[in-house]
């Protein structure tokens, strides 16, 4: 397990979810290689979504660039190993009508 070796770049997510991000990516690092980041980003967005519900979205690879919108308090990025992590919750937008 590599917990305690991640370092955080920006957040705002409950410490209590910083350390279950960081945990649940170590624990995708122990099942995936480093170069399965689509396996290793589908295990931690379907904890989050188990965990927290649906609408997690999580990158991971070691160079990628973004823009999104976030819910306040689900979003976090950080480096564990050779990869960088985001993980956020996208916000609940209602339909458009179609009126």
């Amino acid at each position: 397990m590599l917990e305690g070796k991640a370092l955080i770049q920006d957040t705002d997510m409950s410490v209590k979810m910083q350390i279950h991000a960081m945990t649940c990516a170590s624990q995708a690092l122990d099942l995936y290689d480093v170069s399965e980041c689509e396996s290793i980003a589908g295990h931690v967005k379907k904890e989050f979504d188990e965990i927290y519900g649906g609408g997690w979205q999580c990158v991971v690879g070691s160079k990628f660039g973004c823009f999104f919108t976030h819910s306040e308090g689900t979003f976090i990025y950080f480096t564990l190993m050779s990869l960088k992590f985001l993980i956020f919750k996208a916000p609940f937008c209602p339909p458009s009508s179609p009126y």
